[in-house]
């Protein structure tokens, strides 16, 4: 796929539709392999006048979780594939047969729809192409069924690399990882300890009429029975309440971090963890929070603000500490390593679209960098805790078996159960588990 982007909003758009911007964000995406988030904020900011932006992200995130199945019914009903100038014309038959397969519109009203945007892609020709193959669909609905039964990939809607790559690596579990991948995933909240218990928190949301149960791994969990707007949230704004999944919530009860002790978080935005951290153990001697991207950098201070607390941001590279490290040992560092992200496709669906099985060398090559280059800023005795979002083994129990065959000064310090299933090195939590995202967690100590 290629990486080049052109602007979101072309010359003379017609005015704005839901159907052909939840198409224009899923060209994007399938064609210039942007970021999902990205792309709708950018199509959705371009826009006038507003559209239901709640329409089209249900539908621009509902047909990249279920794009390679739908890829599979397209080609069932277009005679020849559409030409790479016209990929914006094939995103919305797709979100056509996202509507009709998964959405609770009337079938009638999502065919004529989506034919109408064709005249807001400026692409009027493509209404009988467009309209021929909806009610293809609904006329051959059980052998669409039929197609998708007998194809793993469209099946479970995933690449052939990843089922291949996840079957190969857990064969006990892998129809349920598929599976939890494509569900839409929850709300879930963590309760900032310094202004409410847990329990205060979910009587509150009572009062408000909002329908809440506490998880059972750590103490701050909140998962919304009905997701809804964050900014909606009762006591959101003054950071009373976060959003973090479950899993993620781990880093900062696993780092143990204790008062009085300097912290790296090497990987920091946007800045949950930062957050999580500072909330945890009050009382640090400081906290340092990096990342490459001044940009990013800024949605960490974003979030302490928010929140109500301090850290040293810094823009800068955590695998060249040269550039910004004073010289002072950390006791703590957590690294939460740029990874495939496979663990978390359930929220950010693009990922089946956009990773590909190449990536995952540099990702790896990635991970060593950071993990050598930082090993030496921690102090003897000092607690390393590395992090990724990944259901894969190269980029988990092998990086970190790697690691301490290199290292003759490190040794793990075991994890207890509730971080998940234990592997050769670490512990794994899968997608679904307990209702959480994938993560995978393993802590070095230096002797």
């Amino acid at each position: 796929m290629r990486t080049t982007t052109r602007p979101v909003r072309r010359a003379g758009e017609a005015p704005s539709h839901p159907r052909a911007l939840t198409a224009r964000v899923v060209e994007q995406v399938i064609v210039h392999s942007r970021y999902l988030d990205a792309a709708l904020t950018e199509t959705l900011a371009a826009s006038a006048p507003q559209p239901d932006s709640a329409l089209v992200q249900e539908m621009a995130y509902g047909v990249l979780r279920w794009f390679h199945q739908l890829q599979t019914i397209a080609g069932l009903f277009l005679a020849k594939p559409l030409k790479e100038k016209d990929q914006d014309v094939y995103a919305l038959l797709l979100t056509g047969l996202y509507q009709l397969r998964y959405m609770r519109v009337a079938r009638h009203a999502a065919v004529q729809e989506t034919v109408e945007a064709c005249a807001a892609l400026k692409k009027p020709w493509a209404k009988n192409l467009v309209n021929a193959c909806l009610r293809s669909y609904l006329r051959e609905e059980a052998r669409a069924q039929e197609a998708v039964a007998a194809d793993l990939i469209a099946a479970f809607s995933h690449p052939a690399w990843l089922i291949e790559e996840i079957r190969r690596h857990w064969p006990d579990d892998w129809e349920s990882i598929l599976t939890a991948a494509n569900q839409r995933p929850p709300l879930v909240l963590r309760v900032n300890r310094r202004r409410y218990t847990r329990e205060q928190y979910i009587a509150r949301l009572a009062a408000a009429g909002i329908a809440a149960r506490a998880l059972p791994l750590t103490p701050t969990a909140v998962q919304l029975e009905i997701p809804m707007a964050v900014q909606a949230l009762p006591g959101f704004a003054p950071g009373e309440v976060s959003v973090q999944d479950a899993a993620a919530q781990l880093a900062a009860m696993l780092l143990d971090a204790q008062p009085g002790e300097r912290v790296l978080d090497a990987c920091a935005a946007p800045g949950g963890k930062t957050g999580h951290l500072l909330e945890h153990t009050p009382g640090l001697d400081e906290l340092v929070a990096l990342d490459r991207n001044p940009a990013r950098v800024a949605l960490i201070e974003e979030n302490l603000t928010r929140l109500g607390v301090t850290a040293q941001t810094l823009a800068a590279d955590a695998a060249d500490p040269a550039a910004w490290w004073d010289g002072r040992p950390f006791d703590r560092v957590l690294l939460d390593v740029p990874c495939s992200a496979t663990g978390v496709i359930r929220r950010h669906p693009d990922i089946k679209v956009r990773r590909q099985s190449a990536d995952l060398p540099r990702l790896v090559e990635a991970q060593n960098r950071l993990l050598d280059a930082l090993w030496p800023l921690l102090k003897p005795g000092g607690k390393l805790l590395y992090v990724t979002c990944s259901i894969l083994p190269l980029e988990n129990e092998k990086q970190m078996q790697a690691f301490l065959a290199r290292h003759s000064d490190a040794h793990e310090a075991v994890l207890a159960p509730s971080a998940g299933r234990a592997r050769a090195v670490g512990r794994q939590i899968l997608p679904g588990d307990a209702d959480m995202d994938g993560f995978y967690y393993a802590c070095l100590r230096k002797n």
